[in-house]
């Protein structure tokens, strides 16, 4: 499986495990998290640092958007940039605060 770190929100792919687990251990991999209080909902955006698409031809998916709660739990969608991904996690804020009202 490739692994990946984050320069300046870019993911670079990381060949040397050492240095992956070194950076993954001391890195902020958090993209974005959003918890509506009072509802028991979490949506949780981070950066996975392995490659998990499974057509070799496409880009990388390196990002992971989750919902923890309400009747969106356990939704997941998976981006291949930051910008994707952060833009992923605030349309999912959106949809779960239309099912909110």
């Amino acid at each position: 499986m490739n692994t990946y770190i984050l320069k300046s929100k870019r993911p670079v792919k990381c060949n040397d495990s050492k240095t992956f687990w070194a950076w993954f251990q001391t890195a902020d991999w958090h993209v974005a998290k959003t918890q509506f209080l009072g509802h028991d909902i979490e949506v949780s955006t981070v950066f996975l640092g392995m490659d998990h698409g499974f057509d070799k031809n496409d880009k990388p998916i390196l990002f992971e958007t989750m919902v923890f709660g309400g009747e969106l739990d356990e939704y997941m969608y998976r981006y291949s940039s930051w910008e994707d991904a952060e833009n992923g996690h605030y349309e999912v804020v959106k949809r779960i605060k239309r099912t909110l009202k």
